[in-house]
């Protein structure tokens, strides 16, 4: 497979589950020299991997029963917060995304271009800060609503986040068109959804 096709088609099985599932529903781990695993969320790490669904209740229980130490049929261990860190990855993650977007121009930023994105049917995602004016938001996820194509929605980041990752000083609202880049994005922020939520409570139930 190749492993920088997040859509690329390979079956795994989910060892709390036992259910086989799609890579791209999986976080794979794999077991450091010091008998400690960690997840290997670009799946490039050698040795034989052990894959849990990537959310949150599935690799705490993983990590509470022992089901690392079972499966690697050895005393690896796994660390209490192993859930808080796989969301401080893929956070970075996303962010890194979004980064590599506005270099390779595909991102669009600002309320005006977002907005006009959104009413011409060319977003796939709408990224939002968390902290942004409400009104600027409403306006952006009303048009959300009345696009043509299925837009998703993520809210995780603080406009100091997203500055961060795409070096401007008022970075509010975003858009990712149809594209590659959207394809990867996608990958890690649905991952990313397992361990925290991409809408803020308060985004909730806009109708």
């Amino acid at each position: 497979m190749d492993r920088k096709t997040p859509a690329a088609e390979r079956e795994r099985k989910d060892l709390v589950s036992g259910q086989v599932m799609d890579e791209a529903c999986l976080i794979r781990f794999v077991p450091g020299p010091d008998g400690q695993v960690f997840p290997d969320l670009g799946r490039k790490l050698p040795g034989r991997g052990l894959w849990v669904a990537a959310n949150r209740e599935a690799v705490d229980t993983a990590a509470k029963k022992g089901l690392f130490a079972r499966a690697a049929k050895a005393g690896v261990k796994a660390a209490p917060d192993l859930s808080d860190q796989i969301e401080r990855i893929l956070m970075k993650r996303c962010l890194d995304q979004l980064g590599l977007a506005r270099r390779e121009g595909v991102l669009i930023s600002g309320f005006e271009k977002c907005h006009a994105a959104l009413k011409a049917g060319r977003a796939t995602w709408l990224i939002e800060a968390s902290d942004g004016s409400e009104d600027g938001r409403t306006k952006l996820l009303v048009a959300v609503d009345k696009s043509e194509r299925p837009v998703e929605v993520c809210g995780v980041f603080s406009s100091s986040d997203l500055g961060l990752a795409l070096g401007l000083e008022n970075a509010i609202h975003h858009v990712l068109p149809l594209g590659r880049r959207a394809e990867r994005w996608a990958f890690e922020a649905r991952r990313l959804a397992g361990f925290r939520p991409l809408l803020p409570l308060e985004w909730r139930g806009r109708d």
